[in-house]
């Protein structure tokens, strides 16, 4: 077995256990902290099939867009933020974890380039790894692309529809009875007899 093999072996073997870590955690600190973990999985086994953009793209957008999306969900939930500050201690092991296996793929990655860049996977032809997968996406996969995009779409637009309820604690404001309202729905002029002053 070639060092290439044994490292995609490991970066896939820790790729399934933090995604099955994602969706069995209770935690939902946890389960953000697993996928981290397996998107920098993901991106080092970009890395080891030289599709450097790719890596880069999961890396930056994923990584960073699921803390701020974590965020939200976070807000959206009413979370209680005292019960988590109490319970700060107990995701620390899970962090370092995940810290020390990306420490490691990184370690991985970097001894892999080292010694095994005869092994690695030949360029594309014409050009570099990012012209060749605009190639495929918007000349050879543009309908299968595109039905992709609408999917997503639908499903932005489902998430919106389950997460927007209203809540009966809550007052709303209806703008079109604010528009309709008369000076007589508002204003009652009473006449009060007026009293006399004792004597």
């Amino acid at each position: 077995m070639s060092f290439q093999t044994f490292t995609f072996y490991a970066f896939a073997a820790i790729l399934i256990f933090a995604a099955l870590r994602v969706i069995t955690t209770r935690n939902p600190v946890h389960a953000a902290l697993w996928l981290v973990l397996s998107f920098f999985t993901a991106a080092a086994v970009w890395l080891l099939l030289r599709a450097e953009f790719l890596a880069i793209a999961l890396v930056l957008v994923y990584v960073g867009a699921v803390m701020v999306l974590f965020l939200f969900v976070v807000m959206m939930l009413d979370f209680n933020f005292d019960t988590m500050r109490q319970h700060f201690r107990s995701y620390l092991p899970i962090g370092a974890a995940v810290g020390a296996l990306v420490l490691f793929e990184m370690a991985l990655v970097i001894v892999e380039s080292a010694i095994g860049r005869a092994t690695t996977a030949p360029a594309p032809p014409g050009g570099s790894n990012t012209r060749a997968l605009g190639q495929l996406l918007y000349v050879d996969y543009v309908y299968p692309f595109e039905i992709a995009a609408v999917v997503l779409l639908v499903a932005i637009v489902a998430a919106i529809a389950l997460t927007h309820r209203e809540r009966k604690e809550r007052k709303y404001q209806d703008p079109g009875r604010q528009v309709k309202v008369r000076r007589e729905d508002r204003v009652r002029l009473v006449n009060l007899s007026s009293e006399k002053p004792p004597a």
